[in-house]
């Protein structure tokens, strides 16, 4: 089944409409390569629009041979802006996996911009070193787009785009190089950059997550790729009174979009972007005073003082009630005593 027809209907009605023509491509860069034992080689996958032709969503399984390790997935230069479904490396299926979205669609690189703006992922792959040659692929590497890769129409109903798809073929060699490349981790190690500052979107619809409010956020990190977010809300009053705001409370990890669990929207929102090499930006969002209604877990702290007075009152009118039925009781046998003196 189609996992991006799966998600929420909300996904599609961020991108505006476009008539498609011809084919979409899928390619790899580069798509032959030799590559010596522990050596490493980084791989992007690349988007090409028919001639006006827009595109919004790349939905993609990648597949390797076994005599080939994948590393890592870096997304940093991604055109890709959401993610339905952030890229996940299976090592037991061999798959590669990823879906996202481009709001009001791609249609191309400009023309006559000599750059290659039409990057999706980088796939970070490693020559196993000694068992070069010990698998049933042989020294011959195949990375391809699995059948089940689709790219949808900016039409606004999610048409799937007539696709052609070119993989990548490496050679491997017994022979290590004088030093041991790895262009990845030297990328990573030298990011001493944050991730691009970014905003945080309140948003609430009826057609997704119950009506309940929810955060949309996105940036990217041009050297090593974001990593992953970390969202806490920061409650405006007491932060110990609930865990989800407790000054003890971690960071959770989170994908946009997050539903808040502070629904009254009396908390500060931090978002945290994180990139491989660990550098991070926070952005925060302080909900509009107008949005902001009583908290339930006051609601209930009201209610239940409300109800302790209640029965507080209750009770001291019947302490009185009984002292004053003990008083009269004591006076009717007063009189009693009196009567029969007489």
């Amino acid at each position: 089944m189609n996992r991006v027809l799966l998600f929420s209907p909300f996904f599609f009605l961020l991108f505006s409409f476009a008539l498609p023509t011809h084919a979409a491509t899928l390619y790899m860069t580069p798509n032959t390569a030799e590559l010596k034992r522990g050596d490493s080689i980084t791989l992007s996958v690349r988007l090409d629009a028919g001639e006006e032709e827009c595109l919004n969503v790349v939905d993609a399984v990648i597949s390797y041979t076994e005599n080939i390790q994948p590393v890592d997935v870096s997304r940093g230069q991604s055109i890709l802006s959401m993610w339905v479904e952030e890229p996940v490396i299976n090592k037991a299926n061999r798959t590669i996996t990823f879906a996202g979205g481009i709001p009001n669609g791609y249609c191309g690189r400009i023309p006559g911009d000599p750059r290659l703006t039409n990057n999706i992922v980088d796939l970070v792959f490693q020559s196993p070193g000694l068992q070069i040659g010990t698998t049933e692929s042989g020294n011959e590497v195949s990375i391809d787009f699995a059948d089940a890769t689709q790219v949808l129409q900016n039409d606004g109903f999610g048409t799937q785009a007539p696709l052609q798809k070119f993989g990548a073929k490496i050679s491997l060699t017994k022979e290590a190089g004088n030093s041991i490349t790895n262009p990845w981790q030297t990328a990573v190690t030298g990011d001493n950059f944050a991730p691009e500052a970014f905003s945080i979107a309140l948003e609430r619809t009826t057609n997704a997550y119950s009506n309940n409010y929810f955060i949309v956020f996105n940036t990217t990190d041009k050297q090593s790729g974001i990593d992953h977010y970390e969202v806490i809300e920061e409650p405006l009053t007491s932060k110990n009174l609930f865990g989800w705001g407790a000054e003890t409370a971690p960071w959770v990890t989170a994908r946009s979009p997050y539903v808040l669990e502070d629904q009254s929207l009396n908390s500060t929102i931090r978002v945290k972007a994180l990139d491989k090499a660990g550098n991070e930006y926070i952005a925060v969002l302080l909900p509009e005073e107008s949005k902001r209604t009583i908290p339930f877990e006051y609601l209930v702290l009201i209610g239940s003082g409300a109800v302790a007075l209640l029965l507080f009152v209750a009770l001291i009118a019947f302490l009185f009630y009984r002292r004053k039925k003990k008083k009269e009781v004591v006076f009717a046998s007063e009189e009693i005593v009196v009567s029969d003196a007489e």
